[in-house]
């Protein structure tokens, strides 16, 4: 983000979508400033800055999400960039503990040299003190889907379920990118839709009917069940999984073939789902090898730990999506 003017545009853009999303006037209000603070501070400060901003459904609401990503120094005391009054730009100071203070939440990982990290999350229902309304139900589930460079829409899709102790995920990469990767995509995300409840194994070998007409894609699916503590996966195609923590790291890894052209029999896995392993799947618009050369970077909101392994590793040439699931206290 590199022109003033860009700021505007996003914020314009932010502005519209909280219309017509229903957001009231205060929440509006509050992401417009939210947009302004960050993306002049990406002007400022960083090197190959990106402002990225969606709207998902969120603890049985829907929420808007901010995301500021950046190649610049990174803050070598945290704290201090937090204060009011803070400022190495010659601004007022005001932009984090601003920002800190609009949005319902609010996560930053950052490091001296490598860069910095921001998320802003606004919800659209509030209750009667205007609080933030939250249905928590057992599960985080952070995101991050960005097309390929050039495109206006992403050739990835994914969607979840969350029903009792248990959450069915799936993702698909259309074949190419653009528009009619886009179609394959959406054609294999309402298969999913139809078939709820379905194993892993058999919502892949429905999809590859879906698909038929299609140009295809590469899909995946998962089935995490919390009480049981075990994962069931399929899928056909270059999409991958990761089960991670501070002590294990296991790779799920999808069988050849392109869903709606040629797929062999669908095989499922079935592992593990340690308590405190986060589960990680994303499109091959991610390297395949990646490691985090901070695992402090789990502890964070899962949609900053998504945004950290795309903006680490992603190959920078095609659509890219990532989602975390992480079991909560509740």
């Amino acid at each position: 983000m590199g022109d003033p003017s860009r700021v505007g545009e996003a914020r314009r853009y932010a502005a519209d979508l909280a219309q017509r999303l229903d957001f009231d006037a205060i929440q509006r209000g509050r992401l417009a400033v939210a947009v302004n603070e960050l993306g002049n501070n990406l002007l400022r400060h960083a090197r190959g800055g990106r402002l990225l901003l969606a709207a998902r459904a969120m603890d049985g609401g829907v929420a808007i999400e901010l995301l500021s990503i950046d190649d610049g120094p990174g803050m070598g005391d945290l704290q201090a960039c937090m204060r009011d009054g803070f400022s190495t730009g010659g601004s007022a100071g005001q932009g984090l503990g601003a920002v800190q203070r609009l949005a319902d939440d609010f996560d930053i990982h950052t490091r001296a040299g490598e860069g910095t990290l921001i998320l802003a999350r606004f919800f659209r229902d509030r209750d009667a003190g205007g609080g933030p309304v939250r249905h928590r139900n057992g599960f985080e589930v952070g995101a991050i889907c960005v097309p390929a460079p050039g495109e206006q829409v992403s050739g990835d899709g994914w969607d979840v379920a969350v029903v009792e102790s248990r959450v069915d995920l799936v993702m698909a990469d259309g074949l190419g990118h653009g528009p009619d990767a886009a179609e394959a995509a959406m054609a294999a995300l309402a298969a999913f839709d139809s078939e709820r409840g379905a194993l892993p194994g058999n919502y892949v070998e429905r999809s590859h009917a879906a698909l038929r007409g299609t140009r295809g894609a590469a899909v995946g699916a998962l089935r995490l069940d919390a009480a049981a503590g075990r994962i069931r996966f399929a899928g056909a195609g270059n999409i991958i999984g990761r089960v991670i923590s501070g002590v294990a790291d296991r790779t799920l890894l999808t069988q050849s073939g392109t869903a709606g052209l040629q797929m062999r029999s669908v095989q499922e896995q079935e592992l593990e789902w340690p308590p405190h392993a986060q589960v990680i799947l994303h499109s091959d618009g991610v390297q395949s090898r990646w490691q985090l050369a901070d695992p402090g970077v789990l502890q964070r909101d899962p949609a900053l730990v998504a945004a950290y392994v795309f903006w680490k590793f992603s190959r920078g040439r095609d659509d890219a999506t990532v989602v975390v699931v992480r079991r909560t206290d509740n």
